[in-house]
């Protein structure tokens, strides 16, 4: 039996229970959600909260669409305020959407109390297996089921500890969305490939990409000086 180590299959995510889940999101795949899945809610006079922001990538796209964006994250990656949602005390009703990428085995938590926090709607992305088991099923989905559950056609791929453009990925993703002024009839969607029109060079880091190029050229350089027998 031959074993499948394609670098999609081998991308596929598992966290430990204390893990921060460092996955930054492409910024793409939140414009889809504003585009496609959201776009008829006339975002640009709201307001909205990120609760688990990582290193800005989502909630710089945010505020290209809404009036105010408040962003925290209980790890300090160096953008946004350093609170842990589930634990901080936040003024009910004080943003009109709460939109997030959670660590996934937190992600239950996240929509529930931000369901108290939203006026408006709650969106959370997060792997598709998310709407899968009997205790999600009679937790959520049963009572409380989305208004839109929008699946992905492309990969969405999320590499641990950094914004990755040329990374590929086995794990489904979608987005969970929650209105809250609406009964919750559930509209199953799918995000049209729409990569190549939403993406934009700028919005990868590209002092990572220069790290990266330093450590490639580094490793250049040593096989190099192995292969002539300088070291």
């Amino acid at each position: 039996m031959v074993q499948n180590i394609s670098h999609a299959v081998m991308a596929q995510r598992h966290e430990g229970k204390d893990s921060l889940d460092d996955f930054p999101t492409p910024p793409w795949a939140t414009r889809a959600l504003l585009e496609y899945v959201i776009k008829n809610e006339n975002i640009s006079k709201m307001s909205c909260l990120e609760p688990a922001c990582n290193r800005g990538y989502m909630s710089k796209v945010l505020d290209e669409y809404f009036s105010k964006v408040e962003s925290s994250d209980i790890h300090d990656y160096g953008f946004g305020n350093v609170k842990n949602f589930l634990d901080d005390t936040y003024e009910k009703k004080s943003f009109d959407w709460v939109i997030t990428n959670p660590p996934f085995r937190l992600a239950e938590e996240f929509l529930n109390k931000a369901t108290g926090v939203a006026t408006t709607g709650v969106a959370l992305l997060a792997r598709t297996v998310f709407l899968e088991s009997v205790g999600r099923y009679e937790r959520i989905f049963q009572n409380n089921p989305p208004a839109c559950f929008a699946q992905f056609t492309e990969r969405v791929p999320m590499v641990k500890g950094r914004l990755d453009k040329k990374a590929s990925t086995a794990t489904g993703y979608a987005w969970f969305v929650w209105k809250l002024n609406e009964k919750q009839n559930l509209k199953l969607m799918w995000v049209p490939p729409c990569r190549k029109i939403l993406e934009k060079d700028e919005d990868y880091d590209k002092t990572s990409d220069l790290k990266k190029n330093k450590l490639t050229n580094h490793k250049d350089f040593i096989q190099r000086n192995l292969c002539d027998g300088l070291i």
